[in-house]
């Protein structure tokens, strides 16, 4: 699998996916730091929250081949910044997490939106705690990325 970088707000599930992603056991943890677990860059939510630490979102990029920009949406009270991508020098790819906790399809719509203006595709559904729709994202994680 390519080298990731996992961006997104606090308890989108950046975590939770490279938890999954490593085969380690689930537990909810806080990021406080940039954490490394084999070929996976968890970073805290707030690096993509507050704009003074976009810079290092920049940066830690530089070593990845791929970053995955996470939403959840059940998560009414956060947009993403339109054009996000273009500070990356590298695909972005938009994950919609916690999809077994969507209720409406109005919430869906606008994770996928979100992403998209962001600069993420493609986008990937997934729900992490039952590994729906993980196998797709690991296929194309495993790909030639162009």
């Amino acid at each position: 699998m390519k080298k990731l970088m996992l961006i997104g707000k606090v308890s989108c599930g950046k975590t939770t996916l490279c938890q999954y992603l490593t085969n380690q056991q689930m537990t909810y943890k806080k990021t406080q730091a940039l954490t490394v677990m084999d070929n996976i860059i968890d970073t805290p939510g707030e690096y993509v929250e507050r704009r003074q630490f976009y810079q290092a979102l920049a940066v830690t990029s530089m070593g990845v081949d791929v970053v995955l920009l996470l939403q959840d949406p059940t998560d009414m009270t956060f947009t993403l910044p339109p054009g996000l991508q273009a500070m990356f020098q590298k695909p972005m790819v938009g994950v919609i997490t916690k999809s077994d906790l969507i209720t409406d399809e109005k919430q869906l719509i606008r994770a996928e939106k979100s992403l998209a203006l962001a600069g993420a595709h493609p986008i990937f559904k997934i729900c992490s705690m039952t590994g729906e729709g993980v196998e797709a994202l690991i296929d194309y994680l495993t790909e030639d990325i162009e």
